[in-house]
């Protein structure tokens, strides 16, 4: 079964980039339940509920659905070569790595390694949880190490679940350039913030 995409031109300091579709269509306040708690009628995208499903309900069975859908993106439209995909490192432990989940499946699909050349060393909050961009880029500060035995010269494909701000793939694809060497830098997410 093939995921509808709808993609979303993702402009920044990579070589190219796309979201393959919006995450939420529309989300309708319902009030709240009997312990406090904001309740939400939300209608997402395709591809947003499939990864809403692995995100937050752990279900593992879509990973190869969001895979194939990227997969089929990136060889037929894209027409993408790269060396080797980069995920990005999450910033909240799960039983299930949305991102790295999808990113070993693309890279199989795809016939390309994963890139240890991207390592998380500073915990970070939640940048959902941050509001303002300069509050977002500041804990991003320092907070990730490229090692460029890994990743110079190489065509890298930088992936994640979500674009919001942009902070993070921001931060991100301007070390694997600079201080990795990459030859080029491409950036995929699953989806994008409306």
């Amino acid at each position: 079964m093939s995921v509808e995409i709808k993609l979303q031109t993702l402009r920044g300091p990579w070589t190219s980039g796309f979201a393959l579709h919006i995450h939420t269509i529309s989300s309708e306040y319902l009030g709240e339940d009997q312990w406090g708690h904001a309740q939400f009628s939300t209608k997402r995208s395709p591809v947003g509920e499939l990864l809403y499903q692995l995100k937050y309900r752990q279900d593992k069975k879509v990973v190869n659905e969001l895979a194939e859908a990227a997969a089929g993106f990136c060889s037929r439209k894209w027409q993408l070569k790269v060396d080797a995909i980069v995920p990005i490192p999450p910033s909240q432990a799960r039983r299930i790595q949305p991102v790295e989940a999808v990113a070993e499946a693309l890279a199989e699909l795809l016939e390309v390694p994963i890139c240890e050349g991207l390592k998380k060393v500073k915990k970070t909050p939640q940048l959902k949880d941050l509001t303002d961009y300069d509050e977002r880029t500041e804990a991003l500060q320092d907070a990730f190490e490229v090692d460029p035995k890994e990743t110079k010269g190489k065509r890298l494909l930088l992936i994640d679940d979500i674009y919001g701000s942009g902070a993070t793939v921001l931060t991100i694809a301007q070390m694997l350039a600079k201080e990795g060497g990459a030859k080029a830098v491409h950036l995929l997410t699953l989806t994008k913030k409306g």
